[in-house]
């Protein structure tokens, strides 16, 4: 038993290096990062964190600080599937997903690091294991870059290790975003793999054409071509478009992602361990990708993510986000030939530095 003494979660504005823009979110000069830590009556504390983009970040804290710290404090951590389903019903109506599902899911990833750093075992090997080497993509947030912007950000992923690339498309004239693939892919050659993310921009007949218009590209996915709530128009994407589709990021529980494999909108399940609840939810989320025999990947945050997908068998290509906190880390993870490798580090194996994050705090 390990009973929990202490839960609390800050707040902070993360400025970007470079202002990103995607076709719903606008741009970007910054994200907002809730951080969760959880602490024992031996010392031993366990690090997790979520993250809005543009607003919402307070309501995350204040739900945490507010409402789940007290719920928490005095009970048993390492009872992670107990405290989770109380915390989710004792918010349910409150939130059933959203903001909800953000606090538990830095709550969760807190648990667990707290386990796998008590029992001194990597979350990896803890979720049963499979392969530490993972291979990842660059999740480009570029839809505004100029063309010699985006081919100079394709040269840095790759001299950084990264041997596949996502770029954005849904600018307003969809012409754009094919003659844009096309020079990427001119650039790349035939057989770099590259995918393309349109955030939800276009209905399912806009994103059918498109989808077609692409297919001489050879691209691995086309990432959330409509909104999420519109199975059906996504399943006539996938059906009609003729390229495999992508999404999840903004599909928050396990059940979101059930209903959205059952109508057969998705070609990879994508969850977010930050935003979908955290890793017992992620790691349920890829069973059940896995048992409709399809490859799951991930939605940023892949210093986290790396441990649940080197547990997956169904795993596929992890994306590394823009809003990265490699800047606050002590212990980054290096990306080699494509590939990255979970550390053996105790539970996650992150450590922020939190005295640099501190002029930040929001």
């Amino acid at each position: 038993m390990s009973t929990i003494q202490s839960v609390t979660a800050d707040l902070y504005r993360v400025p970007l290096p470079v202002k990103l823009t995607d076709s719903m979110h606008g741009d970007m000069d910054d994200f907002e990062l809730i951080t969760v830590r959880i602490r024992d009556e031996d010392g031993v504390e366990g690090l997790g964190y979520t993250y809005t983009v543009n607003a919402g970040g307070a309501a995350v804290a204040v739900m945490i600080n507010r409402y789940m710290a007290d719920t928490l404090v005095g009970q048993d951590s390492t009872q992670i599937e107990r405290l989770w389903e109380k915390l989710w019903w004792q918010l349910h109506y409150a939130g059933r997903g959203g903001h909800q599902t953000s606090a538990i899911s830095a709550i969760d990833i807190a648990l667990w690091d707290l386990q796998g750093r008590r029992l001194q075992t990597p979350l990896w090997q803890l979720f049963g294991g499979y392969d530490p080497k993972v291979p990842v993509y660059a999740g480009g947030i570029d839809l505004q870059f100029t063309l010699d912007q985006l081919l100079k950000q394709t040269d840095g992923f790759q001299e950084a290790g990264f041997r596949a690339i996502k770029m954005k498309v849904g600018r307003l004239n969809t012409r754009e975003d094919i003659e844009r693939v096309a020079k990427m892919r001119a650039h790349l050659g035939d057989d770099f793999p590259l995918m393309v993310d349109a955030n939800m921009r276009w209905t399912a007949d806009r994103a059918i054409t498109a989808a077609r218009a692409l297919q001489e590209f050879n691209l691995i996915w086309l990432e959330e071509p409509i909104i999420p709530d519109d199975l059906p128009g996504m399943r006539r994407v996938l059906r009609d478009g003729g390229i495999p589709i992508a999404g999840g990021e903004n599909l928050h529980t396990l059940h979101e992602f059930r209903a959205a494999i059952d109508a057969g909108a998705l070609s990879y399940p994508e969850p977010d361990v930050t935003n979908c609840g955290g890793y017992t939810v992620f790691r349920k989320i890829a069973s059940l990708a896995e048992a409709h025999n399809l490859p799951v990947t991930s939605h940023g945050v892949h210093d986290l993510t790396v441990h649940a997908l080197a547990a997956a068998p169904n795993r596929t290509y992890m994306e590394a986000h823009g809003f990265s906190l490699e800047r606050y880390m002590t212990n980054p993870m290096p990306i080699v030939d494509g590939f990255v490798t979970a550390p053996d580090t105790p539970g996650h194996g992150i450590d922020l530095d939190f005295a640099a994050l501190e002029e930040h705090r929001a």
